[in-house]
């Protein structure tokens, strides 16, 4: 099988972690049970890595916090989307935290059907690569 690694990063502050990240983490999980069903036929497996970031990491630039990589590419790049910013909860303080925005749709937690549309993609350009076992 080949990997589709799914890298997912947020802030968690003494056991905690916001709401929109939570929301996210709860999409992230919904997305890779999708993907393992849809991809298994092609060989491919979504491979999750959940990372946390800590008080300081996130100070020095909230805009990591909920954050995905699929494939090693910001998920915002496979969708063409932009990155933005909202004010968020106690658990972020003051920081604006990272919002994606597909056309005129700003989320603030990223939905299950953004996470595999993005990683769909991504899949489709592993089928053309040397290592993939049918290519």
């Amino acid at each position: 099988m080949t990997a589709l690694p799914i890298v997912w990063q947020r802030l968690v502050s003494q056991g905690q972690t916001c709401r929109r990240c939570a929301g996210t983490g709860e999409q992230v999980q919904h997305a890779v049970g999708t993907l393992e069903q849809v991809l298994r036929p092609l060989g491919i497996a979504p491979q999750l890595e959940v990372r946390e970031l800590d008080d300081a990491a996130f100070a020095a630039n909230p805009a990591e916090s909920n954050r995905i990589w699929i494939a090693g590419r910001p998920l915002e790049d496979w969708l063409d989307a932009d990155v933005g910013s909202s004010r968020c909860c106690s658990v972020c303080g003051d920081s604006p935290c990272r919002t994606v925005a597909l056309g005129p749709v700003t989320f603030e937690e990223i939905p299950e059907r953004l996470i595999v549309k993005a990683a769909l993609i991504a899949a489709a350009s592993l089928l053309d690569a040397p290592e993939h076992p049918d290519g």
